[in-house]
């Protein structure tokens, strides 16, 4: 199966694609209303204007330092997970798409990254919680978020993981409980975003590696590859390498070079040609015009 990840709402209706995924809010902040057309989709916790309007918002470290896009190795800022009123305005949004549309997607569910978030508010839930362990506490505020969000869904609910397959990773890094979340996730999805896709064994590995994780689990893998300005030949490389391991396979904000890359692909199979770096490429395969 391919999809595409878009802004732009009639990119939806494209038939080249069999699933279409539209930012309703992104990490920026941006807002769009909810379309009835594909799977609306969501940035939670990954989010620069509302931190910009209340630096509050912002989840911390034991320093004190906020969890901004000033700091290194944020390339956005994020909210602390406990923050009651932006969780239930996260909420409301959630009712807003599935009112559109049954299904959802939630991007940046968990804590920014080992050490967040340590505001009052956090340690005075974790002192007062049942663990012993603040990994395990974060683990739960995560996991209890996606129910609420789960219980809200009527159908498919997709969430997309930070791309580490290792054991333990993503929990300690994010509270993100693979585990724990699979009853209620239909769909996890992973971005193996590249600007070029010159080399792929990463790729493999990586998507092996969530393959492996996922095995046993009653619940499915999709992998999120970056299309914007990608060459073509790669870009069909590349999902070549996803597909093997991933049941769907879905392009990020370059609707017209994705087409290109599935027809390219299509036309290959049918014709029994073997793609490769040198391969020429028909214009009508190599169209970036879109459907």
């Amino acid at each position: 199966m391919y999809g595409v990840v878009t802004r732009n709402a009639e990119e939806l209706e494209w038939s080249v694609f069999d699933a279409g995924y539209y930012e309703v809010k992104d990490v920026t902040g941006r807002a769009a209303a909810p379309q009835p057309t594909g799977v609306n989709m969501l940035s939670a916790f990954g989010d620069n204007a509302a931190v910009g309007d209340d630096p509050s918002l912002a989840a911390v470290d034991a320093d004190g330092r906020p969890a901004t896009r000033e700091q290194p190795y944020f390339d956005w800022s994020y909210v602390c997970p406990t923050h009651a009123d932006y969780r239930e305005g996260l909420l409301e949004i959630v009712d807003d798409c599935v009112a559109a549309g049954p299904d959802l997607r939630l991007d940046d569910i968990g804590f920014p990254r080992d050490g967040y978030c340590r505001c009052e508010r956090c340690d005075r839930r974790f002192a007062a919680s049942e663990f012993d362990e603040r990994e395990d506490w974060r683990a739960s505020v995560v996991t209890d978020f996606v129910a609420a969000v789960r219980d809200r869904v009527p159908g498919e609910l997709s969430v997309t993981c930070y791309p580490d397959p290792y054991l333990g990773h993503l929990r300690a890094r994010s509270g993100v409980d693979i585990e724990a979340l699979a009853p209620m996730v239909d769909r996890f999805v992973v971005p193996l975003y590249d600007t070029a896709y010159g080399t792929t064994y990463w790729l493999e590995t990586i998507a092996k590696g969530f393959e492996s994780r996922l095995a046993g689990l009653d619940t499915s893998l999709a992998i999120e590859l970056y299309a914007v300005d990608v060459d073509v030949d790669a870009l069909v490389g590349a999902t070549e390498v996803a597909e093997a391991y991933a049941e769907a396979v879905y392009f990020g904000y370059d609707a017209s070079n994705a087409a290109a890359a599935i027809r390219r692909l299509q036309a290959d199979r049918r014709e029994g040609v073997s793609h490769g770096a040198d391969a020429e490429v028909d214009d009508d395969t190599a169209d970036h015009s879109g459907p």
